[in-house]
């Protein structure tokens, strides 16, 4: 592996705790050190060669997913997720569980799910304190695992739904220490042990989905149009449809994934807001312009350009993951270099959408870049790209407009007094430390 880009000598245990307890210093100081490729050195992995040249992101993005696994290099989530993950799979498999998961994501099935945004976003807002400081991370991600539940698994309050939810949101609290990013601490050493807790959370969440699956096949999914209903439905090229064990792995990638990672990013968008009034007042005057003073529909939504460009900005900015990543099955040159089979190769989001070459002033929020302009998909990939772009892009980037509009238009929000947002690791997350600590002024309005 000496042919290999340079990268910290360290100890593999000293990068690996660099990279957990302080990746934004780790990632920072690689990319002065050694430029646009480094090569970083963990314990019981591969090497993982990460570029930031947007001309080695085309390479990674658009060669063979046959020689580029990207299922393989996530196998970090599979105890979580499951082995039939949409994320851990590669090759055929990979295509063909995606063909039959694309339609519930298309545009106007995706559209329909609105209102239900709409409604989660203000259930939640309802109830916010006014005049006493709250986390609005706590918030998003409430919103968005209530929109998770209605659109993806289209169930009702019940008790089975309250055990589910519940238990999720503990299973996540607890396991979004970066630890458990270590195989090591991903075993039971007893009652008193978090992964323990993680273990039967995982259980109890999978008997409830078993029986939900067999129920929607008893009652029959005529004239529903949440995913699940739709993945029961779906069937392959050969009229195979998912087994159960299938439909478990998918759909708890959707609710984490679908949950954790918008939850996030309305967090940082929100934090973004408050750090800027100017930004904040055109998005108000926008949102009341396209709503007419009410709620945003569909339509609105759709000529919502600053905010649209204002979400990109936050994202470019705060990515909520730092890497894609995918594993060399066979040798290939990347960005001139020469990379052996088994490497990790990683397209740095974080690194990429903060080069000054490809965005002036890198630093400063200015969603006037996105206006008018698309991206290169090369230069700025907050959802990954190629074959492996996230299947959920399109909604989640939906629900952000539609839950963000409502929290513009119906509340007076200010950064809590004396607290400083940095970045933050939440597992493999880039988190805003503290939730975003706000202040909610006056009353909601309806």
């Amino acid at each position: 592996m000496s042919t290999l880009p340079p990268g910290p000598r360290l100890p593999r245990v000293i990068q690996i705790y660099r990279w957990l307890r302080y990746p934004v210093d780790f990632l920072e100081g690689c990319a002065r050190r050694y430029g646009d490729v480094f090569t970083l050195r963990f314990p019981k992995t591969p090497p993982l060669v990460a570029f930031s040249d947007p001309e080695a992101v085309k390479e990674m993005f658009t060669g063979d997913p046959d020689v580029l696994h990207a299922g393989e290099a996530n196998i970090i989530l599979e105890p979580l997720m499951g082995q039939n993950s949409l994320l851990l799979i590669d090759g055929e498999r990979h295509r063909r569980e995606r063909r039959l998961m694309t339609p519930p994501f298309r545009g106007d099935r995706m559209k329909a799910y609105g209102a239900t945004m709409r409604e989660a976003a203000n259930r939640s807002i309802d109830a916010w304190p006014v005049g006493t400081p709250f986390p609005i991370h706590e918030q998003t991600q409430a919103i968005t695992l209530d929109i998770i539940f209605k659109t993806i698994f289209g169930m009702e309050e019940s008790p089975r739904l309250a055990t589910l939810r519940d238990g999720l949101v503990h299973g996540l609290a607890l396991g979004s220490n970066p630890i458990y990013l270590l195989p090591i601490f991903r075993r039971n050493f007893g009652p008193l042990t978090a992964w323990r807790e993680i273990a039967q959370m995982m259980r109890d969440s999978d008997a409830i989905l078993f029986e939900e699956f067999a129920r929607r096949r008893a009652e029959g999914t005529s004239g529903r149009d949440d995913v699940l209903s739709m993945l029961l439905d779906a069937r392959d090229e050969d009229g195979r449809a998912m087994t159960d064990q299938e439909l478990r792995d998918q759909m708890v990638t959707l609710m984490v994934a679908g949950h954790e990672t918008t939850a996030t990013a309305l967090a940082w968008a929100v934090h973004r807001m408050l750090a800027h009034p100017e930004a904040h007042a055109r998005l108000r005057a926008e949102i009341q312009e396209a709503g007419g003073g009410g709620p945003v529909d569909a339509e609105g939504a759709g000529r919502l350009e600053y905010l649209d460009a204002f979400i990109k900005e936050t994202m470019r900015l705060n990515p909520i993951i730092p890497f894609v990543a995918r594993l060399t099955k066979q040798p290939v040159k990347i960005g001139g270099h020469e990379i052996p089979a088994g490497v990790v190769v990683a397209p740095a989001i974080y690194l990429t959408h903060r080069r000054p070459d490809v965005w002036p002033d890198p630093l400063r929020f200015d969603p006037e870049r996105f206006i008018g302009a698309r991206p290169n998909p090369y230069a700025y990939f907050p959802f990954g790209g190629g074959t492996r772009l996230c299947i959920g892009a399109a909604f989640a980037t939906y629900e952000m407009k539609i839950v963000l509009a409502e929290i513009i238009r119906r509340t007076s929000l200010q950064p809590a007094p004396g607290h400083t947002v940095r970045i933050v690791r939440r597992s493999i997350t880039f988190a805003p430390s503290g939730g975003v600590p706000v202040v909610m002024e006056r009353p909601a309005t309806s």
